[in-house]
């Protein structure tokens, strides 16, 4: 049975461990400073420790999900026993390049999921390193297949893919409140508020990942001359909001690449 470590068990990082540990096809072991915080994961059959070296030892596959200025150090205190071993990283702007000066005969994968994974619906983007053989790919790509959807892309898309998909479920959020508290305003009870808000938005985008239909056409599909959705999208469209999501998008992929320059970058 494949062994698989997670190396910082925060939000992300115990979920990956509860959940790759729930499928019953791998042997999962966390680490953790406080981890009285996870004693819930030995539930589900995940190792604790407060080691890393623990982890990095017993695992074929590690997982760090650590603040990103903490992963050089990480890596340093880890890497002798990384050798050809798959890692893959969660930690945000930390390029591979980076990694494997510090790691050269790791097998190194960097990852951007989202907190949608916390119920198996995160979409993964991924980039690859240079010593990865297909059949690690098939690996890695078992795993992320547990947490959601995932795709590889190149690894310059990565900040843009953090501030689009990785910072997205908090533009979603805000998006349902808005919309419950305009029920809300309209004369509906709070809890019928949130679960239509919430559903409207869970149904159309599984209508639109298993119709492969574009956002227009389930758009026009809703809109008809004079009716109520017309009025409700010219406001929308007057109130800027096609604008203000691509603006939130753009300013995000900036701070991201700053970020990344920051700690890449040390003066």
């Amino acid at each position: 049975m494949l062994k698989i470590g997670v190396i910082g068990a925060g939000q992300i990082g115990s979920a990956i461990a509860k959940i790759l540990a729930q499928t019953g096809k791998y042997q999962v072991m966390a680490s953790r400073r406080n981890i009285e915080e996870i004693r819930s994961l030995e539930k589900d059959g995940v190792k604790l420790t407060k080691n890393n070296r623990e982890v990095a030892e017993f695992a074929d596959v590690v997982f760090i999900s650590v603040k990103p200025h903490k992963v050089s150090d990480v890596l340093m205190e880890v890497g002798d026993l990384l050798k050809n071993k798959i890692l893959i990283s969660v930690a945000a702007a930390i390029p591979i390049s980076r990694m494997a000066s510090l790691l050269p005969e790791a097998k190194i994968v960097r990852a951007m999921p989202n907190v949608g994974l916390i119920v198996k619906a995160s979409f993964t983007a991924y980039s690859v390193g240079p010593n990865i053989t297909d059949k690690d790919m098939e690996i890695v790509r078992g795993i992320f297949g547990n947490l959601g959807s995932y795709m590889e892309v190149d690894e310059d898309l990565m900040d843009a893919i953090t501030a689009l998909s990785g910072s997205g479920p908090a533009y979603v959020a805000l998006l349902i409140e808005a919309m419950a508290y305009a029920g809300l305003k309209v004369g509906l009870p709070r809890d019928l508020a949130y679960q239509s808000a919430t559903y409207t938005v869970y149904g159309t985008a599984k209508l639109i990942l298993e119709t492969k239909l574009h956002p227009s056409t389930i758009k026009e599909m809703v809109l008809t001359p004079g009716g109520t959705t017309i009025e409700g999208i010219f406001y929308l469209e007057e109130g800027g909001v096609r604008t203000a999501v691509m603006r939130a998008v753009e300013a995000a992929t900036k701070r991201a690449k700053k970020i990344a320059r920051k700690l890449n970058n040390p003066e």
